[in-house]
């Protein structure tokens, strides 16, 4: 299929569903989701964020001013990951965890509001990864329109600057717990130092970014974009400087530059399996 018949099999679908509560996080994906969602549903459609110490202030600001503009119901739950039995401690299946909870609530708030249908913004890119979430999306029965009309990311970016969506090009985004090697304990200072840090980064006009954390070394991912901007001998000097502040010994800049789903690159094919 080319990227227009994507485009009305999703509208097509999403209109077969009749209502809808999307989980949104305010990214490229979950905003191109739920404008679609709206524009054929109407008020039939609610957005859904979770509020934790894993999701920055700024991300959950844009996901409320964006409801906002759409004239869209918002309600925000908190899901405090760092809570749920065994997350901290930042295990292989972490984002099954993660999900199992958020959706269990989200499933709630569609039940309150006589909501059968629950979506969630995952596109055909996500299936070439590790993504243990997938499989809690899977077993709570919640939809993936994205998916079902075979969207990639690029297509996603595309028809979101189509519909004039100013997240067309905003950096890709995954939550901070994600910044951490498994096995690496997660706690909220951790979370807020990697906020701090990246907040920092993108304040300097650096797009795309990870701030990874192993132990007491911060590891900074950036597009291809940004090297230049990074390894000008005077900001190098403030980026050591800032980070030694947040409370990190060694910053250190990944030749690689940025990547989605670099912690895994560590997993053997078999751990993968033997965990999905």
């Amino acid at each position: 299929m080319d990227i227009k018949q994507k485009y009305e099999t999703l509208k097509q679908y999403i209109f077969s569903c009749a209502n809808a509560a999307v989980a949104f996080s305010g990214g490229v994906d979950s905003t191109f989701l739920l404008k679609v969602s709206a524009n054929i549903l109407g008020d039939k459609v609610i957005a859904i964020t979770a509020r934790s110490c894993s999701f920055p202030q700024r991300e959950l600001n844009e996901a409320i001013a964006f409801c906002k503009k759409e004239n869209i119901r918002h309600i925000i739950v908190d899901s405090e990951e760092l809570n749920i039995e065994g997350f901290s401690h930042n295990p292989l299946n972490r984002c099954y965890l993660c999900k199992s909870e958020l959706f269990s609530k989200i499933q709630d708030i569609a039940r309150q509001n006589n909501i059968d249908n629950i979506f969630e913004g995952s596109n055909m890119d996500d299936n070439g990864d590790y993504r243990p979430g997938l499989k809690a999306i899977s077993e709570k029965g919640v939809k993936s329109p994205l998916r079902f009309a075979e969207l990639n990311k690029e297509e996603i970016r595309q028809l979101s600057k189509s519909l004039g969506l100013s997240t067309w090009d905003k950096q890709s985004f995954a939550c901070l717990s994600s910044r951490f090697p498994y096995g690496e304990k997660i706690t909220p200072e951790k979370l807020a130092m990697i906020d701090k840090a990246e907040q920092f980064l993108l304040d300097m006009g650096i797009k795309q970014v990870r701030v990874r954390m192993h132990n007491n070394l911060a590891r900074i991912e950036i597009d291809e974009a940004g090297f230049p901007l990074i390894y000008s001998p005077q900001n190098r000097k403030k980026i050591y400087d800032e980070f030694k502040k947040i409370g990190f010994a060694y910053t250190a800049i990944d030749i690689l530059g940025y990547r989605s789903g670099s912690m895994n690159e560590t997993l053997s094919k078999d751990i993968i399996q033997a965990n999905k």
